[in-house]
């Protein structure tokens, strides 16, 4: 009988050496070169002493109370991109005239189940919910219609960039006042020195919920915020010509009706040709490959995928209660991981049904010209089954913030 023939010899230790030397090289190559490519836009960030803390623990105690206003994830890290203008630039005179634009409906809210004008001293300030990069977001009170809203307060400047995205946080939410997916604007205020933008009241987003419960967030749950993220995103996209590129726990809302939605449009880009042509602000931790590191800096050219990797990301982090590029140094930590590592995955020594591995899987394809769109997205089984399935989301978010805010007294 002949025998198989043997194995090849294994390279010699020198060899080995020299291919891994390689591979390091090239590594650091790399990191090197997207260095360069991004510290002329984010600047000192780059720097090793300011950190960006994905995913470290905090001292402070966890919110007894939530409130509707995004917040900023443990290692959620705001990185202002916004060297390369748009080719949809709004000069001032134009951001001026939009400004007149929307300013006659300004003070017409929709309140009681009627349209009508009503002033801003009839609103009654309860409590700060949140802050941003924006402006603040207070829980208030429409004093005659008894009426409770969260209303966010920007500042009013002469930055053309501030105004443009005053602009298309208001423009985003008037037009999508009747989709369900999307947080309501009941109306606004524009005067001299700011901007009231006036939305219903949800109970927590999820960045805040995952603070005050301290546990992984079930995969039933998050079907359905899966479900209505992407829905209302392809929203946007197909009836609007606009991509969110912010999406995160923080930008995605819920009420105590078990209601979940999409939240904060002030960096949305219109799409050109259904694709995106600026780098404008958002969050490093969240942001897709091509966003970071496009083939041409000086025209990024990216589309709806991008908020398809974000969406993967945040059900990671959600799921699991851990940021995947956790405890980075700083914001280029987070940015040379997400381009130079494989795209992160679930456990595999947790739980999970195939479904939502798979789903989260294809939402994180690096390659975006391979990651799918939303059309394929609402075709995956894990789509399809969140979309049917009967859950009581109503009553699993009262019961977890009862049992949360119960062992903290």
């Amino acid at each position: 009988m002949q025998l198989p023939p043997l194995p090849p010899s294994p390279p010699s230790s020198s060899t080995t050496t020299e291919s891994d030397h390689g591979s390091i090289s090239n590594l650091s190559n790399q990191i090197e070169s997207l260095r360069i490519k991004l510290t002329p836009i984010i600047g000192s960030s780059v720097s090793s002493n300011q950190s960006s803390n994905v995913g470290t623990k905090k001292t402070k105690p966890p919110p007894t109370s939530l409130g509707s206003s995004p917040s900023t994830r443990k290692g959620a890290v705001n990185l202002p991109i916004s060297s390369v203008q748009s080719s949809v630039d709004l000069t001032s005179e134009q951001t001026r005239a939009i400004y007149e634009k929307v300013l006659q409906n300004s003070g017409l809210f929709h309140i009681n189940g009627e349209d009508k004008f009503i002033e801003q001293k009839d609103f009654v300030k309860e409590y700060l919910l949140g802050s941003g990069s924006c402006g603040s977001v207070f829980k208030m009170e429409h004093k005659p219609s008894q009426t409770i809203l969260a209303v966010k307060v920007m500042p009013r400047t002469a930055s053309n960039e501030e105004n443009k995205r005053i602009i298309m946080d208001l423009d985003v939410l008037v037009k999508s006042y009747n989709f369900p997916y999307i947080v309501r604007c009941l109306g606004y205020f524009i005067k001299q020195t700011e901007v009231w933008i006036c939305m219903e009241l949800m109970a927590s987003c999820f960045d805040k919920l995952l603070k005050l419960i301290r546990q992984p967030i079930p995969e039933f749950i998050l079907g359905k915020l899966t479900f209505s993220t992407v829905t209302a995103l392809s929203y946007l996209k197909e009836k609007h010509g606009i991509i969110h590129r912010d999406v995160k726990p923080s930008n995605i809302l819920i009420d105590e009706q078990g209601n979940i939605k999409l939240c904060d449009f002030g960096i949305s880009g219109v799409l050109i040709d259904s694709r995106a042509k600026s780098r404008n602000a958002g969050c490093a931790a969240y942001m897709s490959p091509e966003r970071i590191n496009p083939s041409n800096p000086e025209k990024p050219d990216y589309d709806i995928r991008a908020d398809i990797w974000s969406l993967g990301i945040s059900l990671i982090e959600l799921a699991t209660n851990v940021h995947p590029y956790s405890n980075c140094e700083n914001d280029f930590s987070v940015m040379a991981r997400i381009v130079t590592e494989d795209s992160p995955q679930l456990p595999t020594h947790l739980s999970f049904s195939d479904n939502f591995r798979s789903f989260v899987d294809i939402c994180l394809i690096k390659d975006y010209q391979q990651r799918p769109k939303y059309g394929q997205l609402m075709l995956h089984p894990f789509f399809i089954q969140s979309r049917e399935q009967s859950v009581d989301v109503a009553g699993w978010y009262r019961d977890v913030t009862r049992v949360a805010i119960e062992k903290q007294q």
